[in-house]
């Protein structure tokens, strides 16, 4: 792999969705930037859903990354929940295929396992592996963006060597 590509990891929230762009270069990896897009928690699903979707058209205009990797739905006991969710990932799926960006889903035991070595993690221990293997040395304090970020970098993990 000769050219630096680009990623955002996503962890899908009608909340709060947290983002991590990353590039990638062979064995290299860098954070370029990481947030949060946070709906007004006032406002109608509709309007919540369309807030995602436009922020995260922003985000893909001006850092312009080749894919996507996004956290796949867990099972909940809470069905509105899992619902909700399962709403806010479509539409984040549909902003990257709207801008033509591919997009790959990864199960959160994948992920927890690619950036920890285990698939049943804590977020704290997922935290803490992520801002030593991306050496970031001030606290995230947002375990979405922490949990964006290990997205990334399972994606990365998954196509080293495609």
């Amino acid at each position: 792999m000769n050219s630096v590509q680009r990623i955002i990891g996503v962890d899908p929230g009608l909340n709060n969705t947290g983002f991590g762009i990353l590039d990638y270069r062979g064995n290299t990896t860098k954070v370029v930037a990481y947030g949060l897009i946070t709906p007004p928690v006032k406002e109608s699903i509709p309007n919540r859903l369309e807030y995602l979707n436009s922020h995260m058209n922003d985000l893909i205009d001006k850092f312009n990354p080749m894919s996507m990797a996004i956290e796949d739905s867990f099972y909940s006991q809470n069905v509105k929940s899992a619902i909700l969710l399962g709403q806010a990932r479509g539409v984040l799926l549909l902003s990257a295929a709207s801008k033509g960006i591919s997009s790959m889903v990864y199960a959160p035991r994948k992920i927890k396992q690619s950036v920890t070595g285990s698939g049943s993690s804590s977020k704290k221990q997922v935290k803490y592996m992520v801002e030593k293997i991306l050496k970031i040395d001030k606290d995230i304090s947002s375990l979405d963006i922490t949990d964006a970020l290990a997205i990334g970098l399972c994606h990365i993990n998954q196509n080293k060597y495609l």
